[in-house]
């Protein structure tokens, strides 16, 4: 490659958006190049030996939600290339008494555990099921892949429904409120508090202020969940590389794009950090976070003030993960397995906070700066569910505790607490799990903010999601895929429907392009302007 090299498209960043976005648009017969600084593909979608050989564990991104039934999985052919596995029970909460919690894909298994806390709930719970898997199937998801309607044209379209209508006041209740009314247990409701919240994270984003999104309906669905992807997340990033490549793209890593060349007003290509020049004839995407697309790679005086407002005003998260993973000789074997077996065999755990103040106060002494003086964190032993990710009859497991940046107001700190954190979160393990002791651990390794926002540098402040999940950042309040640069476009977490993996701004922004550069897509993209017309009352 040479600087007289020249592309109908160049994407930048090979994460999961990128590899999405290139693979369709090569697929429609464009030249497209897929540029990325690191030597890796795949950005989160990371899985490494970081423990003891043969112990694979993913750094970051872990569980997929409903990733095998996604758009783009189905049109890219993926699940000839990779697998998901879906686990029978998705969360589970050991308590100190020795009681637990256990949420099941199968209804009547999950009205039986919280039928063992409160009869009443369970009720409740059977009701609210029965709405959520409708909105869900019918809104949620078809929403979830489509580019974000006006909040005038959406309102019209679901109001036309009871099922719409219902939702829209959904979208306008403070999800923490409603279950804190609708249920009475107070285990019952800290589990729904951390389903809903993304292992205990973004708590006050999703729990205390409304949200277009309708995020409540998340905490009582069952059907529609997370998958785990077999062998370890890598590989969906490892399925999505073939695709692209065998649709003729063109992939070029260790390449840092020092700027996004802009000529006439318009993005025509990028300059790289060691002086080469690559020409885009059509299109330049940018999936990076908004501040390095616009601020570093363009910068302030080439952009109009309605963008660096915009710029200005947007929002990281406040909180960062601690992550600790670890090889074992055996899996968490949970003291509450003698109430309920099933306690051993869910994805996801929410290890250490049984009141919803517990969680609270977590979330508050992180927005103060501290490091929560209560150990509660997120957990899970992947090689329950999938014995690939470790050597036969081993295991591995990893809990993730949300963390400030900057304890006590020096991001130098994270780094200090990392082994007095760690051992505290083992320690804290073991309370739930006796069998998590010094002779069951073969390898531990402690992975935070402080590392990850070196490696990834997406993650900006320890930011996973790119972007805080407030209302005003979400659904037709986000970032947008168009910039008001002609030819450039941004196609990342920023972009609906934002952070964690779902692929979707990578699927509908190259339908965008496709449209824009006026060819006829190879796919149908989705279009929530008619699915959410197919809900209208007769």
């Amino acid at each position: 490659m040479d600087s007289s090299d020249s592309y109908d498209g160049i994407v930048l960043g090979a994460g999961q958006h990128g590899l999405i976005l290139a693979s369709y648009l090569a697929r429609q017969g464009l030249r497209i190049l897929l540029v990325e600084r690191r030597l890796q593909y795949g950005g989160g979608l990371m899985t490494e030996e970081v423990t003891v050989p043969g112990f694979y564990h993913n750094l970051h991104s872990i569980n997929h939600f409903s990733i095998s039934s996604t758009p783009w999985f189905r049109d890219l052919g993926l699940n000839a290339k990779v697998r998901y596995i879906t686990p029978r029970y998705e969360f589970a909460q050991p308590h100190e008494d020795g009681t637990a919690l256990v949420f099941s894909r199968d209804l009547d298994e999950t009205l039986a555990s919280i039928r063992r806390f409160s009869p009443r709930d369970a009720e409740t719970f059977r009701e609210w099921n029965a709405k959520a898997e409708e909105m869900t199937r019918r809104i949620f998801l078809q929403e979830r892949y489509s580019e974000p309607l006006s909040v005038e044209e959406r309102n019209e379209l679901l109001s036309r429904s009871e099922l719409g209508r219902q939702f829209l006041a959904l979208t306008k209740r403070q999800p923490g409120e409603v279950v804190e009314e609708l249920f009475e247990n107070e285990r019952v409701k800290v589990l729904f508090l951390f389903k809903l919240s993304l292992f205990g994270t973004v708590l006050h984003e999703a729990l205390g202020t409304e949200s277009p999104l309708g995020s409540l309906i998340r905490a009582f669905d069952l059907a529609t969940g997370y998958e785990l992807c077999e062998g370890g997340s890598w590989n969906l990033a490892r399925g999505l590389m073939e695709t692209f490549i065998a649709a003729g793209g063109t992939f070029l890593n260790q390449a840092h794009v020092s700027r996004i060349i802009i000529e006439g007003g318009r993005a025509t290509g990028v300059e790289l950090a060691d002086g080469r020049t690559i020409r885009a004839r059509q299109f330049v995407a940018s999936t990076l976070d908004v501040h390095q697309t616009f601020e570093s790679l363009i910068g302030r005086e080439q952009l109009p003030a309605e963008l660096l407002a915009k710029l200005d005003k947007f929002k990281y998260t406040r909180w960062t993960l601690f992550g600790v993973h670890l090889a074992l000789r055996e899996a968490p074997n949970y003291a509450s397995s003698a109430f309920d077996p099933n306690v051993n065999r869910a994805l996801k755990y929410n290890i250490g906070s049984e009141t919803i103040a517990s969680l609270m106060q977590a979330h508050d002494e992180v927005e103060q700066g501290r490091v929560p003086s209560r150990t509660q964190f997120g957990a899970g032993a992947l090689t329950v569910i999938d014995p690939k990710q470790a050597p036969p009859g081993r295991h591995t497991a990893y809990a993730w505790h949300v963390v400030p940046w900057a304890p006590d107001g020096d991001h130098e700190n994270l780094r200090a607490i990392q082994p007095e954190m760690t051992q505290r979160i083992i320690d804290r393990w073991r309370e739930y799990a006796p069998n998590m002791t010094p002779d069951n651990i073969l390898g531990t390794y402690t992975y935070t903010a402080y590392e990850y926002s070196q490696h990834l540098i997406n993650m900006r402040g320890g930011d996973i999601f790119m972007g805080a999940l407030s209302g005003d950042q979400v659904l037709y309040n986000h970032f947008g895929y168009r910039t008001p640069v002609p030819n450039l476009y941004l196609a990342g977490s920023p972009c609906h429907p934002n952070g964690a993996i779902t692929g979707g701004a990578g699927y509908i922004t190259a339908g965008i392009i496709v449209r824009d550069l006026g060819l006829t897509p190879w796919w149908q993209p989705l279009d929530a302007r008619v699915e959410l017309a197919k809900l209208s009352d007769a």
